[in-house]
């Protein structure tokens, strides 16, 4: 591949946090790592939506960004992603327009369906229209950024409208675009192999942002229906767009780091996801490496051995080296958060990444 080979970092926060920590704590703490990951140099920082879980509790990241961007200057900043199917199109576009002005152009987009069965149930949507409803809701934000009122849509979940009060001279009817025009950069989450939702985003030209608990084989195939996607509208896939999310934990030596990451938060987080995802789904199949795996042997030690990333810096540099040379040079490398059960060692991992592994891969 003779495409640009170099490669950015980025944090995601779901966030998963004990229960029983207080909400406050956890939302300190989630500022604190945006913070430091500024200061380490990470290029971008990413925030879940999840309304209606004690686990996954950041309910709207606009607002918790909104504080994030008052606490940095650089790092650019996004929700992964905006479940718009539970928002009018027309808010998410306003909304969001300001939250890019406030950020001095600092704002990063994700536009996506979500993860947590209960959102939709309170919401009162029906899980086969996600995906048709998150098409549309993309189709009208886009139209109202890229055309001046007056303006009248008519779709089959949402109608907009407006057109009867516009006054131009008074300055209403009036839709706020972004300050990143025609908009911020966009990316799609990357879940499950073959995705409609991996191939609309090559189609539409929007950045695939590749899910944190997946095989390689499983991120071969992002790539692969991505760039059907992109071929498809004639547009070039270019792997520097690709995010992949990781689970990496680090620590001075690698059996160490493989103890800590068993028997830490991380373990503890896959486990949580795992179970989730069971009792919604009644099966594992998203997080298979092929086809033919079992259910039974998708377990920790499956996890452990072929999908996190723990060890001594040299070992780590090697396995994210291994990992692009297998599945292609993605552009933007994102951790994954992990509640600090011990911040210590959370932040050592941390360090270790940032001062040995990133200049080893650069």
């Amino acid at each position: 591949m003779n495409q640009d080979q170099s490669l950015k970092y980025g944090m995601f926060l779901m966030p998963i946090h004990n229960p029983a920590k207080s909400k406050s704590q956890c939302y300190d703490e989630d500022l604190e790592l945006i913070s430091l990951c500024e200061q380490w140099g990470f290029e971008e920082a990413w925030v879940g939506e999840h309304h209606t879980s004690s686990y996954k509790n950041i309910v709207m990241p606009e607002i918790f960004l909104g504080k994030a961007f008052g606490l940095t200057k650089k790092i650019r900043l996004g929700p992964a992603p905006v479940c718009l199917q539970f928002h009018n199109p027309a808010q998410v576009a306003c909304r969001l327009a300001f939250l890019d002005h406030l950020s001095k152009g600092r704002l990063n987009l994700c536009f996506g369906a979500g993860a947590v069965d209960s959102d939709l149930e309170m919401h009162a949507v029906d899980p086969k229209n996600s995906g048709a409803m998150v098409a549309e809701s993309i189709d009208m934000i886009l139209k109202l950024w890229s055309e001046q009122p007056p303006q009248e849509i008519k779709g089959n979940f949402w109608n907009y409208r407006l057109k009867d009060t516009v006054i131009p001279e008074m300055g209403t009817g009036v839709v706020p675009r972004p300050l990143q025009l025609p908009h911020p950069p966009i990316a799609m989450p990357c879940m499950r192999r073959g995705s409609g939702t991996v191939r609309l985003a090559g189609t539409r030209g929007f950045q695939p942002f590749s899910h944190h608990m997946l095989h390689r084989e499983v991120l071969k195939n992002h790539w692969e229906t991505y760039l059907e996607g992109a071929q498809r509208s004639g547009r070039q896939a270019l792997l520097k767009d690709w995010k992949v999310a990781l689970n990496i934990f680090v620590a001075d030596s690698t059996s160490e780091a493989r103890h800590l990451a068993r028997n830490n938060t991380v373990c503890w987080q896959i486990n949580y996801i795992l179970e989730l995802t069971n009792r919604y789904a009644g099966e594992l199949g998203l997080f298979h490496r092929n086809p033919g795996m079992n259910d039974t042997d998708c377990n920790l030690d499956y996890f452990m051995n072929e999908v996190v990333i723990a060890g001594n810096p040299i070992e780590v540099t090697r396995q994210i080296l291994q990992l692009r040379e297998e599945v292609g040079p993605f552009g933007t490398l994102v951790l994954v958060a992990h509640d600090w059960d011990d911040k210590k060692r959370h932040i050592h991992s941390l360090e270790l990444f940032t001062q040995e592994v990133i200049p080893a891969l650069n």
